[in-house]
């Protein structure tokens, strides 16, 4: 179709796990919500993402693909992000860390009983 774009997306997540550790893991995300925050605010707000999502070459989200990313990550409605936000929907976009988020915790029940 013309006019439609598609995003092909790569979940390293898991594997990054892996090799960094569940602590190296962490301290990457929390790497990943400085670069995007906004340094006065100390939280992710539109106009921070928007400025270095350009920086990063990713100037082709529209400001609704934007805005989606901030609601579906923003729990306490203040519409920015703090770093306990981030982390969890960063989670929560990766299918390799829900299914093995959902392995562990089966894993876990079986060992308990």
């Amino acid at each position: 179709m013309a006019g439609t774009r598609e995003v092909v997306f790569q979940d390293f997540f898991p594997l990054m796990i892996e090799r960094l550790g569940s602590e190296g893991f962490i301290s990457e995300l929390c790497n990943g919500f400085r670069l995007l925050m906004d340094v006065e605010k100390g939280l992710i707000t539109f106009e921070s993402l928007k400025r270095n999502f350009m920086f990063l070459g990713l100037q082709d989200l529209s400001d609704d693909e934007l805005f989606c990313m901030l609601r579906e990550g923003d729990l306490d409605g203040d519409g920015a992000l703090n770093q306990m936000e981030f982390c969890i929907l960063m989670f929560r976009l990766s299918p390799g860390l829900m299914n093995g988020s959902r392995r562990w915790l089966e894993e876990a029940v079986v060992n308990e009983l």
